[in-house]
């Protein structure tokens, strides 16, 4: 979306089909930029797929991938303890627990996997209480 807004931005500055098209350029830009950001991904996802699906069970691919798999989860689970350290603690160890934070965490928890609510409804929900205790009960 950025990328596309970003060509906007420059087909309307920079005027292509001149003052009295502003919005056909802008319109032209946007939709050019958006095309060229993502025929590469495409084209790799296209001429890749029978490449990789060809190497499926040879264990000198498949070994180096399911160890890149496993850094892969490495880093999503080091970025979790981060996070949650800089949200039940936002002022180091030695501050406060952020007990607010911990109950909205556990209950989206709770509601993910044992109620199966969707991902989008358990964020806006956890949104709306997180504002609701900064606004009323916060220090």
């Amino acid at each position: 979306m950025v990328v596309s807004f970003v060509g906007f931005v420059g087909g309307w500055t920079k005027a292509v089909f001149g003052p009295d098209a502003l919005v056909t350029a802008a319109v032209a830009a946007s939709c050019v930029v958006t095309f060229f950001t993502f025929l590469p991904s495409f084209f790799f996802i296209l001429a890749g797929g029978p490449l990789i699906e060809s190497t499926h069970g040879k264990l000198g691919v498949t070994a180096p991938l399911s160890g890149i798999t496993a850094a892969v989860v490495g880093v999503i689970i080091s970025l979790a303890v981060f996070f949650a350290q800089h949200v039940l603690w936002p002022h180091g160890f030695p501050g406060p627990f952020e007990w607010p934070a911990a109950i909205i965490g556990v209950a989206a928890t709770i509601a993910l996997f044992r109620y199966r609510t969707g991902v989008i409804t358990t964020v806006i929900a956890c949104g709306v209480v997180g504002l609701a205790w900064t606004l009323l009960w916060s220090r």
